[in-house]
């Protein structure tokens, strides 16, 4: 359930092939910058403006004036990015997106259709396709330790030899209102988190998750 192919629908994003050769979400965390800079190059100028150093954003897209977009990024087509929005850098944004007001982006990849409409913070995570976090929830990247992330669940744990991992949420997770995702989450696809919910871990896919220890299957 760790797994990219338990994951994602990788015809989902423009950036399926920065997931080729390996097997985990969190390997391609080192590579989303260059793989921006890289493809941004192949980008269309009939479809996309490149509007910076290493900053490509889709005529389509919807950018306000207080927004901030530090490269290397890329927004995707009809995406919208909102108010006081700080994305700063290693950002790949997909298609019909909202990146909402306050909302901080630093090393993600999300995918088409994903909202992170208000007050959320996401680093070092992937958010799959048509995945939502509510007002306020957070994505937490760093252990109060500073000691490696280890997803642990499901009996098992697995190291990812990374300081820095924030949450890998499969395609259709829905996270409620002021949740903390701490580091090293993973949720697989179509389950839900309760609002106010400190997520630590592996939540399989199809559940809900109530609070530590009270996972339902959804039927």
């Amino acid at each position: 359930m760790y797994q990219i192919k338990d994951l994602y629908d990788l015809k989902e994003t423009q950036a399926s092939k920065l997931f080729e050769g390996v097997t985990y979400p969190w390997e391609v965390l080192d590579r989303i910058g260059d793989f921006i800079k890289e493809y941004g190059k192949t980008l269309s100028p009939d479809e996309y403006d490149q509007v910076g150093e290493d900053v490509w954003i889709a005529k389509s897209a919807t950018v306000f004036e207080s927004a901030y977009i530090k490269g290397p990024a890329i927004i995707g087509n009809h995406t919208e990015v909102r108010q006081c929005a700080f994305i700063r850098g290693n950002a790949f944004v997909g298609d019909n997106c909202v990146v909402g007001n306050s909302t901080e982006l630093k090393n993600v990849v999300i995918f088409n259709n994903v909202q992170v409409p208000h007050y959320n913070y996401v680093g070092d995570s992937i958010l799959g396709f048509k995945s939502h976090m509510g007002a306020g929830s957070i994505t937490s990247n760093v252990k109060s330790d500073k000691s490696l992330v280890v997803i642990k669940g499901m009996g098992e744990e697995v190291a990812t030899g990374r300081k820095k991992v924030g949450a890998m949420l499969g395609d259709y997770v829905e996270v409620g209102c002021n949740s903390v995702l701490n580091p090293g989450t993973v949720i697989g696809r179509n389950s839900n988190i309760y609002p106010l919910s400190m997520v630590r871990g592996l939540v399989p896919e199809n559940s809900i998750y109530k609070r530590a220890g009270e996972i339902a299957k959804k039927h």
